[in-house]
C-alpha cells in the first residue's frame, strides 16, 4: 500500500485508542505521541507535525460529542478530517469537450516523469479519450525509445525524433500533428532537469510559450521528502505549475513528507504513482487517501478498478447466470485471475477493503499471491475441455498437468480444492445468503439486475 509504514504506524495508533477502556485526556494525549511519532518518521516537517497534532488534541478535548457518536468514533473522525486537511484539497485534471487540452510534463531527471506520461496517458484511454504522447525530451539518450516502448504496451501513439536536436521544435509539430487528428489529451514530456540548470529551465519555458498547454504538471519524486517543496517553488517560478503528479510512493518512507510539502505550497496534488507498472496511477482524493491510511478501505477506488477491468463486459448475462447458479468452470476461475491481475497487485486490492486493509499480514499476503500465480500456470497446462470440465481431471491427468506447469500435483489439487469452494461461495452469494448492506453490498450491487 501506498505508505505502507506510516499507515501501520497511524493504524496502530488509532487501535490502541479503540482498545482503551476509557478516552479520556491521557489516552487522547498518548494518541497525540504516537501520530506525532509517526508522522516525523515519515519525514513530515516539524512544524507542520505540531500544528496538526495541537489541532487533533484541542478539538479531542473541548468539542462537543454529535448526537449518537461515542467519544472513541469522534476522536477518530477528527484525526481524520486533520489528515485529509495535511495532505491538499482535491482537485482533478479536466479535459475540455470537443478540443484538444494540452498537458506539458515537467520534472527534475530520474523523477519518473517519462513512466508517469505514459501512466496518465492509458489512465484517460481506459476512459474512454484519445490521447496522444509529444517526446520533447532530446537531452536524454532513449527518451524516445522508452516512451514508444510505453506506448505500444499501452497502445498510445508517440511523436517525436530521436535524430532531432531542438526539443522546442519537435513540441511544436508534436502537439499541431496530434491536434489535427483531433486528440482529446496530448501529453508533452519534457526533458528532466534541475532547478540549477538555468539552460535546460530556460528551454522548458520556451516549450510552454510554444505550445501554450492548458496545464503545466510537475512530476516530484516521493522519495525527496521534505525537500519536494523547494522544488515544485523552484519549477513553479518558471513556468506557472498548475497541478503536482508525486511518484514513487509505493516504497518509500518519506512520502508523508512528499505529500505535505507540496500540499503546503498550494498547488492541487491530482495524480500519485502507486508502483512500477504503467497501471500505478491514482487521481489523489485526500480523503479517500488519508481512510487507506487508516485501515478504512477505500471501497470507490475498488470499484472503479472492478470496473477498469472490464468485468460485466467479459462476462456474458447467459454464463453469469449459470456461475450464480453454481455452475463455475476453471476457465471461468482463470479468465477472473487474469481480470484480478489487470487491477493490479493483490495487495493494494486488499487494503482497498474496509476491514481488511491492516488486517492480513504482510506473509500471509504475499503467500497468496504467489500461490495465484501458481494456479494460473497450472491452468495453461490444462486442456480447453479439462478447464470446462474440471470432473475430467483423473489422477493421470493430474500427473500431467503438473509435470507441464512445473509444480506438483499436491498444488493441483490444492486448485482444486479452492475452485470448489469459490463455486459454493458464489452460489452461497447468489442465494441472497451475505448481508447486501455496507461495502459488500455496494460490491453486490454491481451485477446487473438482468443477472440476478
Amino acid at each position: 500500500m501506498v505508505l505502507d509504514k506510516l499507515g501501520k504506524a497511524l493504524h496502530g495508533a488509532l487501535q490502541k485508542l479503540t482498545r482503551a477502556t476509557h478516552v479520556d485526556e491521557r489516552a487522547i494525549k498518548e494518541l497525540v505521541r504516537d501520530i506525532q511519532r509517526a508522522l516525523l518518521q515519515a519525514d513530515v516537517n516539524v512544524q507542520l507535525v505540531l500544528e496538526l497534532t495541537k489541532r487533533i488534541e484541542k478539538r479531542a478535548l473541548e468539542e462537543e460529542l454529535p448526537p449518537g457518536m461515542a467519544r472513541k468514533e469522534h476522536v477518530i473522525k477528527i484525526v481524520y478530517e486533520e489528515l485529509s486537511t495535511l495532505m491538499g484539497r482535491p482537485a482533478q485534471l479536466q479535459l475540455k469537450p470537443g478540443q484538444s487540452t494540452v498537458l506539458l510534463m515537467v520534472g527534475l531527471q530520474g523523477s519518473g516523469k517519462t513512466t508517469s506520461v505514459a501512466k496518465l496517458a492509458l489512465y484517460f484511454k481506459k476512459r474512454g479519450f484519445r490521447v496522444g504522447m509529444v517526446c520533447a525530451d532530446t537531452f536524454r539518450p532513449g527518451a524516445y525509445e522508452q516512451l514508444s516502448q510505453l506506448g505500444e504496451q499501452a497502445g498510445i501513439p508517440v511523436f517525436g525524433d530521436p535524430k532531432a536536436k531542438g526539443s522546442i521544435e519537435l513540441a511544436k509539430r508534436g502537439v499541431e500533428r496530434f491536434k489535427r487528428e483531433r486528440m482529446d489529451l496530448i501529453i508533452v514530456d519534457s526533458a528532466g532537469r534541475h532547478r540549477r540548470e538555468e539552460t535546460l529551465m530556460e528551454e522548458m519555458k520556451q516549450i510552454a510559450q510554444t505550445v501554450k498547454p492548458d496545464e503545466v504538471m510537475l512530476v516530484v519524486d516521493g522519495t525527496l521528502g521534505q525537500q519536494a517543496k523547494d522544488q515544485a517553488a523552484a519549477f513553479n517560478a518558471a513556468t506557472n505549475v498548475g497541478s503536482i503528479l508525486i511518484t514513487k510512493l509505493d516504497g518509500t518512507a518519506k512520502g508523508g513528507g512528499a505529500l505535505s510539502a507540496v500540499a503546503a505550497t498550494g498547488a492541487p496534488i491530482k495524480f500519485i504513482g502507486v508502483g512500477e507498472h504503467v497501471e500505478d496511477l491514482e487521481p489523489f482524493a485526500p480523503e479517500r487517501f488519508v481512510a487507506r491510511l487508516l485501515g478504512m478501505g477505500d471501497i470507490e477506488t475498488l470499484l472503479k478498478r472492478i470496473e477498469e477491468a472490464a468485468w460485466a463486459e467479459e462476462v456474458k448475462p447467459a454464463e453469469m447466470k449459470a456461475i450464480l447458479a453454481g455452475k463455475l468452470t476453471l476457465q471461468d476461475v482463470y479468465d477472473q485471475l487474469e481480470m484480478l491481475d489487470k487491477m493490479g497487485p493483490l495487495k493494494k486490492l486488499i487494503q482497498m477493503v474496509p476491514g481488511l486493509g491492516m488486517a492480513v499480514p504482510d506473509e500471509q499476503m504475499r503467500v497468496g499471491e504467489e500461490k495465484l500465480k501458481r494456479f494460473r500456470v497450472i491452468m495453461q497446462s490444462m486442456t480447453p475441455g479439462e478447464l470446462e470440465n474440471p470432473r475430467l481431471l483423473n489422477a493421470s491427468r493430474m500427473r500431467r498437468i503438473a509435470r507441464g506447469s512445473g509444480t506438483s500435483e499436491a498444488d493441483v489439487k490444492e486448485l482444486l480444492r479452492q475452485y470448489e469452494l469459490m463455486r459454493k461461495l458464489i452460489k452461497t452469494i447468489a442465494r441472497g445468503r451475505i448481508p447486501k448492506f455496507g461495502p459488500w453490498g455496494k460490491l453486490l450491487k454491481q451485477v446487473p439486475k438482468e443477472l440476478k
